[in-house]
């Protein structure tokens, strides 16, 4: 019998690609993961999985030209946001056909904030998609989920590593993956050729990205994006304390990190380095823990 694994994975933008990686390389070693809980990409990657489409939804990202990545971004004037975030979700249900989280072979939690209500949501019922769209509501970023009397926003706000949400089983092994580790980056080799020009195409059209933020977005001559470099730089540093004082209260079995430095946010194009990283990164955790075992 296989040993069984309750997994929790971190928010973290484009980073939470690794996941991936995490995920095939602990499946390739034998466990088996009867659980998960996720924030923000977490959720994501972990609801794919849950839904049993994780090899389709890998494909998809590999497949993606670089310069198509940004038609994904459906913009939007709304003062509660700059992309609504429903573009991308929509794609994918062409290929992932939604489902109640309840009817899922595996127990399944998103974690989304109330910022009316101030309380975490734990996503444990309903649609697959539609938790995974309230939890990777980025404040500035994505628009919030209304609801009834409240309003959704990114998980990571309150609990970017949900240790305390997953369904656990005696005697499995709890692991978490944090994709914002201060830890120094650690990477496969990539080719120099084709590192350049996934680059060259990358700023051609993140610099198509910042202005369309500065049409939008309150600047000045003198700072330019600093509004929306200064928002991100402060919820990032928000969930990345989070993030240490719930690995605190709930340690971990395996802790597996992934480097805060592997992309930004947004570097989306680099899925096929990111899932490499993961893989990498859960091999070397897995290797410690057994020595630490024997």
């Amino acid at each position: 019998m296989n040993q069984q694994v309750s997994l929790v994975l971190s928010g973290g933008g484009a980073r939470g690609i690794a996941h991936i990686g995490v995920i095939e390389e602990l499946e390739k070693q034998g466990f088996e993961i009867k659980s998960i809980a996720g924030t923000s990409m977490g959720a994501l990657v972990g609801g794919v999985f849950a839904l049993g489409k994780m090899e389709e939804y890998k494909k998809w990202l590999y497949s993606l030209d670089r310069m198509k990545v940004f038609a994904l971004i459906d913009f939007t004037l709304s003062s509660q946001g700059l992309v609504k975030g429903d573009k991308v979700l929509n794609k994918m249900k062409e290929f992932i056909p939604d489902a109640k989280i309840e009817e899922l072979n595996i127990h399944y939690a998103a974690i989304a904030a109330d910022i009316v209500n101030k309380k975490e949501v734990v996503f444990t019922k309903g649609s697959v998609f539609k938790a995974i769209r309230a939890s990777m509501a980025i404040p500035t970023v994505f628009t919030p989920v209304k609801t009834k009397n409240g309003l959704l926003v990114d998980g990571g706000v309150i609990n970017n590593i949900p240790l305390n949400h997953v369904k656990r089983e005696s005697g499995d092994l709890l692991i978490a993956v944090n994709v914002n580790a201060d830890i120094p980056l650690e990477k496969p080799a990539v080719s120099k050729k084709e590192e350049k020009a996934d680059q060259s195409v990358y700023q051609q059209k993140i610099k198509e990205f910042y202005q369309h933020l500065q049409d939008i977005l309150p600047s000045n001559k003198e700072e330019k994006l600093g509004y929306f470099d200064l928002i991100n730089k402060t919820i990032g540093m928000m969930t990345y304390h989070i993030g240490q004082t719930n690995l605190k209260n709930h340690p971990p079995d395996i802790l597996i990190e992934i480097s805060h430095d592997a992309c930004t946010t947004y570097d989306f194009y680099k899925a096929k380095e990111l899932v490499e990283i993961g893989r990498h990164a859960t091999v070397k955790s897995i290797m410690k823990a057994n020595n630490l075992t024997q």
